[in-house]
């Protein structure tokens, strides 16, 4: 039966160099696992590894690019459970349907499901076939928005994703994490109001630590018979 630890196993955070990625970083180091970050910045990463000290390494990659991710991982010894943090730099503005450039709304769908799915194909290889892989979507998958129904539409490709792959992949398990609003640095740099407004109604009124929500994905790495499942982590804003 596979151990359920992290202790002497390897990480690897694509988006490790910040936010809930980062968090994560730090959690798996704590529980003796080795950490490796990929990130698209060469400054972010050398920041995040010098932060994270012994037993974190890191480099440069782009989601984007084929080439580039699959560069990234042939330069990796095998592993033990990769997490795919990154997102897109902006989100989605509210849009009337018929003012939507369908072209260019597909833009929406290259990080966090091409990117992932790039990250996969060639992370597979030298993926432990007792490890893992975890994603991470959004509430709007579950919470719709008026203006926005791509950005649903999206978040939920994202888990149907991991419900596939898991059948696909298995024994490899592969499942997501769904948080609410969490204080990474791009929500942190808002107005305290704002994100009053934004969380008050919840059952725990106020957004998450990037690491509370990266005990999450902590669970997901060692949870042995937990696979193609979405862990949401909202403070209850679904209940509301």
């Amino acid at each position: 039966m596979p151990a359920c630890t992290l202790r002497d196993q390897t990480v690897i955070i694509i988006g490790g160099s910040s936010g809930m990625g980062y968090a994560v970083a730090e959690g798996a180091l704590a529980e003796g696992a080795r950490v490796v970050i990929g990130s698209s910045s060469q400054a972010n990463v050398d920041a995040a590894v010098q932060r994270l000290g012994a037993g974190a390494s890191g480099a440069v990659l782009d989601v984007h690019d084929e080439a580039s991710v699959a560069a990234f991982f042939a330069a990796q010894e095998s592993f033990d459970h990769l997490v795919f943090t990154a997102g897109e730099s902006g989100g989605f503005a509210p849009t009337p349907l018929a003012q939507l450039d369908i072209d260019a709304a597909g833009e929406g769908l290259q990080v966090r499901f091409w990117g992932a799915l790039r990250a996969i194909k060639h992370a597979q290889p030298r993926l432990s076939a007792h490890g893992s892989i975890t994603l991470t979507d959004g509430l709007l998958a579950h919470l719709p928005r008026k203006g926005v129904p791509l950005a649903t539409a999206f978040s939920g490709a994202a888990e149907h994703l991991v419900r596939g792959l898991a059948v696909d992949l298995a024994p490899i398990r592969v499942n997501a994490v769904c948080p609410g609003p969490v204080l990474t640095e791009r929500l942190a740099a808002l107005p305290a109001e704002m994100i009053r407004q934004m969380t008050e109604r919840q059952p725990l009124p106020r957004a998450a630590e990037p690491v509370e929500v990266a005990q999450a994905f902590l669970y997901l790495m060692r949870g042995s018979y937990t696979t193609g499942q979405v862990l949401i982590v909202d403070g209850g804003r679904m209940l509301v």
